[in-house]
């Protein structure tokens, strides 16, 4: 990934919250003729200081299901476009698109034994339930289903390399960057996210 001096961030805490934000990845492999495979999958995430593990699942007919071996993985934050009436010199101003993103890569491993595939689709029912308030648990809320899990594989990627980008103005003066943040307050809830992460990596929490 291109990655400006300006825009590359080294703090994982982006990336912690990237996956808070949105974590339904874009998992990409090479497949056996040479090109690019990719598969949009949600995902589980830990980390333990620079420890990082993904795991998620696909089905069994998914012919990325049998890969192995370098892998990339990718986080989408949010994003959008940057009017060039924005800022406080606009005649020397070109439009730009705002966005946050992070690249992870590294040896892909997949699974099939019952246990970890039982335990892997519990803690993504979790992951989504609870915030809805839903009570459904997996096996318990569905125990006829556990011979479903045959038809998936699942795969945990460790990364060992990882490029976070949050391009949001930071090569221009502050000005500028404040500007951009004001005209996206006025914008729907899109554009609204896309102002408060600007106002984070621009100038902290505070307004």
């Amino acid at each position: 990934m291109y990655s400006p001096r300006h825009f590359a961030v080294e703090d994982l805490s982006l990336l912690d919250a990237l996956f808070k934000r949105d974590a339904f990845v874009s998992l990409i492999t090479i497949d056996a003729e040479g090109l690019p495979f990719a598969s949009h999958v949600p995902v589980i995430y830990r980390r333990d200081g620079e420890r990082i593990s993904i795991r998620g699942h696909w089905s069994r007919a998914n012919p990325q299901a049998h890969a192995a071996g370098p892998a990339l993985i990718i986080v989408h934050g949010p994003h959008g476009y940057v009017s060039p009436r924005w800022y406080t010199d606009p005649d020397q101003q070109v439009p730009t698109w705002n966005y946050a993103v992070a690249h992870l890569r590294g040896n892909l491993q997949s699974f099939d034994d019952a246990e970890r595939l039982q335990s892997l689709v519990a803690e993504l029912a979790d992951a989504y339930e609870v915030p809805l308030g839903g009570d459904w648990r997996f096996p318990e809320s569905a125990p006829g289903r556990i011979d479903s899990l045959r038809g998936i594989i699942g795969f945990e990627l460790q990364p060992s390399a990882i490029a976070l980008k949050a391009k949001f103005n930071q090569n221009h003066p502050e000005a500028n960057r404040r500007g951009v943040i004001q005209a996206l307050r006025q914008g729907d809830g899109h554009e609204q996210e896309l102002a408060d992460w600007m106002q984070r990596i621009n100038f902290g929490n505070a307004e």
